[in-house]
């Protein structure tokens, strides 16, 4: 289905907030479908309503909240192939778990410990799938920009017909590597589709603050490609504009530069205090157009899933996060060897040498006492 956008600068939109739809833009989904769509918005929240309860009470050092912002993940994600590429932000785990990531991955890599595929080595919410072509995030704002759009450009070298797809926010496109990705992708029509999570702060900046430009859409224009606006909130929407990007970049159309209108109702991460920049009347205005609740409404009018559904699927979700937990928690810490593995096909001399230092320390204990007193450990 190709979807027409309304005039202007207004976001498309499907789901109105109560749950009642423009018929004539509805994606044609099975029930199967919807209820997936569902259940993932479902999963991420359950997830991370935990994650940040496991934070504040010291089970876990650090969490990235997902908090309003589950139809842009879902949606978008949903849009792409298997074979696809997904380059994420470090706020996605609605396309990671909706492309085949299992939660109890995720939960493991905010422990660190050996139930954690990436062993420790990167901090929480930096997660990748090689089987799901997710690629790790780092935390750098904006520079998986230009990598996913050298991904695109060389799927293109190669005759591969898969598409690109990339997240980032909206502090990111006052960011260098935001305009040489676009610039890149724009010049050689790399079947790349850019997604902007506009969730109205870039930390604590409002995006008034960080950008003069009347959208962030119009931006594609300077590099010559499409840009749309579409309700961020709205997860069938997501998937209408995303899935016309995704079919237009694998036909050899070029790039789009997508810019969801969302809102992040959770801090930025587990270290950030909101309260200090926002006001309570902006996150209650925002609460009213919660993405799931929306969809929710939506699915209830169309037969596919009442309230007693929905409190099913509730308590199937809150049991496979509390389930991840439990068998993470059973799993014993990384040992400090394992730091030279998986680097080299075969360790250098001096690498071999660093690592038999360390595991003759280890055998041999601590050599050294330290004082308790304040200010008397030696160097």
């Amino acid at each position: 289905m190709v979807v027409q956008l309304v005039p202007g600068d207004e976001p498309l939109q499907v789901i109105r907030e109560d749950g009642t739809a423009h018929t004539h833009l509805e994606p044609k989904l099975s029930e199967k479908e919807h209820l997936r769509l569902l259940r993932t918005m479902m999963l991420v929240r359950a997830t991370d309503t935990k994650a940040m309860n496991l934070q504040r009470s010291g089970r876990i050092g650090f969490y990235v909240p997902s908090f309003g912002q589950e139809a842009c993940q879902v949606g978008s994600a949903a849009a792409t192939a298997a074979d696809d590429w997904v380059v994420p932000a470090y706020r996605e785990p609605g396309a990671a778990l909706l492309r085949g990531y299992p939660v109890q991955h995720m939960i493991a890599q905010c422990y660190g410990n050996t139930s954690d595929p990436q062993k420790g080595r990167q901090m929480p919410n930096h997660y990748g799938y090689a089987p799901a072509h997710f690629v790790t995030p780092s935390s750098p704002v904006g520079t998986q920009i230009t990598y996913a759009a050298g991904i695109a450009w060389a799927m293109r070298l190669r005759g591969d017909k898969l598409v690109t797809l990339v997240y980032f926010g909206d502090g990111a496109t006052s960011q260098g590597d935001f305009h040489a990705g676009m610039n890149f992708a724009g010049v050689f029509g790399a079947p790349c589709v850019f997604f902007c999570n506009n969730n109205g702060w870039a930390i604590s900046v409002p995006r008034d603050r960080q950008t003069a430009s009347r959208t962030l859409a119009i931006k594609a224009v300077a590099y010559g490609f499409e840009g749309v606006r579409v309700d961020g909130n709205d997860v069938l929407a997501v998937l209408a504009v995303t899935r016309n990007a995704v079919d237009k970049a694998r036909g050899g159309g070029g790039p789009t530069l997508i810019e969801a209108l969302t809102y992040r109702m959770g801090p930025h991460s587990s270290s950030d205090d909101p309260t200090r920049y926002r006001s309570a009347e902006e996150l209650d205005l925002w609460k009213k157009r919660d993405p799931i609740e929306r969809y929710q409404r939506y699915l209830a009018r169309k037969g596919v899933a009442d309230r007693g559904a929905v409190e099913a699927i509730e308590r199937e979700v809150a049991k496979e996060v509390e389930d991840a937990i439990a068998a993470v928690e059973r799993a014993s810490p990384v040992d400090p060897s394992t730091m030279f593995d998986d680097v080299f096909a075969e360790l250098t001399p001096q690498l071999k040498a660093q690592r038999e230092e360390l595991l003759g320390e280890r055998k041999a204990g601590p050599s050294v006492q330290y004082e308790q007193e304040e200010g008397k450990f030696p160097l």
